[in-house]
């Protein structure tokens, strides 16, 4: 695969147009932690899917237009938010999935109707760096409609904070940061986009460091799934170039502290990803008013158990 483009505002206002109905546009609360007024969070796990993935998603399937089906790899909330529309629109999904991905995530692929098939870790990752030649796959992060759906989060940020100075997102395919990304920049804010890295791995902050993608140790096997990998894929390395200058980085139990704060405070339940830029945030300077994305609520039980017992799964 090529490298893909920038969306435009125009792209972004177009797939806000066209996802209503599938997606929501989810409440912006500032967090409740002692001595930081400065962040709010972005409640995408407010979302129908339990994710942001369904406004790419949305935005993607209908812009394919197909009704013989569709395909992706993704970890569950892409493959999700793609079983979600595609029911509504009466198109058939096929998900490759790691055998990694949490259990909670497969549940409910199989309750949308998703025809699953599960492959190891590298093979599934292979799906991301090298798609297959076929015109039926949506890349979750690689394509210009999954970006333009997800650049929709950035405008309704703007709106409900246009003070906003930075905004935190997890890093995982890209997709969700690059989309945002371009909405901030296309709208002409000051606000900066910042992806957020777990110690796990730091693919991005690697790639920053060297000028290029590079290979990094990643760790697969977190309660954290949805971000990092073993690189940044080398067809959107062009756009990020031109659209991020710095990452943040929270530690895994960082991360488990962040989903309990979110829990113990404001009854919202994060997936790893999702508590990571909150983690972040909470271990780095205030910068001015922060957003940062919540961008799933997937988080297995006996994982959520295990951290508000002050544990690390």
């Amino acid at each position: 695969m090529t490298g893909i483009s920038i969306p435009s505002l125009d792209d972004v206002r177009g797939a806000q147009a066209r996802i209503k109905g599938l997606a929501v546009e989810t409440p912006l609360i500032r967090l409740q932690a002692d001595g930081r007024a400065d962040i709010y969070l972005k409640l995408e796990n407010l979302q129908p899917v339990g994710s942001f993935k369904i406004r790419c998603a949305a935005n993607a399937i209908i812009r394919r237009g197909t009704r013989g089906g569709v395909k992706t790899a993704s970890a569950g909330n892409f493959a999700q938010g793609l079983a979600f529309a595609g029911q509504a629109l009466g198109i058939p999904v096929t998900t490759y999935v790691p055998e990694t991905a949490a259990a909670s995530k497969i549940e409910a692929l199989r309750r949308l109707g998703a025809d699953i098939v599960a492959v190891p870790y590298a093979q599934w990752w292979s799906f991301l760096t090298d798609p297959p030649k076929d015109p039926a796959f949506i890349h979750p992060a690689a394509d210009p409609d999954v970006l333009a759906g997800n650049g929709t989060i950035g405008l309704e940020i703007l709106n409900a904070l246009p003070n906003v100075k930075r905004v935190l997102t997890p890093w995982g395919g890209g997709g969700l940061s690059l989309g945002i990304a371009a909405a901030l920049s296309g709208a002409g804010a000051d606000a900066r986009l910042v992806p957020c890295e777990t110690d796990a791995g730091t693919p991005l902050g690697a790639a920053l460091a060297a000028g290029a993608p590079v290979t990094v140790d990643f760790n697969s096997r977190t309660f954290i799934t949805g971000m990092g990998g073993p690189s940044v894929l080398p067809m959107i390395w062009p756009i990020v170039r031109s659209l991020v200058s710095t990452t943040l980085t929270a530690s895994v139990a960082g991360t488990a502290d962040a989903v309990r704060l979110l829990a113990n405070r404001h009854h919202v339940i994060a997936e790893g990803a999702g508590a990571a830029p909150v983690a972040a945030a909470l271990a780095h300077e205030p910068e001015g008013p922060t957003v940062c994305v919540v961008s799933g609520g997937h988080l297995d039980t006996d994982h959520l158990v295990t951290i508000l017992n002050g544990g690390v799964p």
